[in-house]
């Protein structure tokens, strides 16, 4: 049983992709963090992590489950989204190379495998607001966006584009956080998440 710390419980989505590193992090953080399989599993929760790994599985994973709807209604009732590879391809607005459907809850579009395959997958620092020190980046089969709307603010880069984002309580990346020893991200969304709970309450 996951007790909560601060009244935070964030749920890692467990359908398909790389959620054990994702726990892990949140661990390392002293994060209550759980697995989240079906739309119950949303209850109670702070914040949801949609993680990397494959998005055209994870959808058909949720195919008549009716995960897609409880994701959309979570955040809608301020529950905060973190979206890593795959999963900002799930909650961009639009997804291109090929066309796919999306939540639509983040200001951007995308294009799938934009860096190429596996085999051309690569690491790079990154340039970031959230301090001095840049990020390391993992990119594997990354995403790249295409398309950024005004409210969507940038919050580190790669070559100059854009590879971590925020809009309200939506938090994206397209490389994997998860990968590295650095929790700084992991961080950043938690700190996100219990500012929205305190300016709520």
């Amino acid at each position: 049983m996951n007790v909560k710390r601060n009244g935070t419980l964030i749920g890692v989505l467990a359908l398909q992709g790389d959620f054990a590193r994702h726990l892990e992090a949140f661990e390392r953080l002293g994060v209550n963090a759980t697995l989240v399989r079906t739309p119950d599993d949303l209850s109670g929760l702070s914040g949801l992590v949609l993680p990397g790994g494959e998005s055209t599985a994870m959808l058909k994973l949720m195919d008549g489950t009716g995960m897609e709807d409880a994701i959309r209604t979570f955040h809608e009732q301020g529950g905060a989204l973190f979206g890593t590879c795959a999963g900002l391809i799930l909650i961009a607005d639009r997804v291109t190379d090929p066309e796919q459907r999306s939540l639509h809850l983040l200001d951007v579009d995308v294009e799938r495998n934009a860096y190429g395959r596996q085999a051309d997958s690569f690491e790079a620092d990154l340039e970031t607001s959230l301090d001095a020190e840049p990020l390391r980046g993992v990119f594997i089969r990354a995403p790249r966006v295409t398309r950024q709307g005004e409210d969507v603010q940038v919050l580190a880069r790669a070559q100059g584009e854009p590879v971590l984002m925020r809009q309200g309580n939506v938090l994206a990346a397209t490389f994997h956080p998860e990968m590295t020893d650095d929790l700084r991200v992991h961080r950043y969304f938690i700190e996100d998440v219990q500012n929205h709970r305190a300016a709520k309450d």
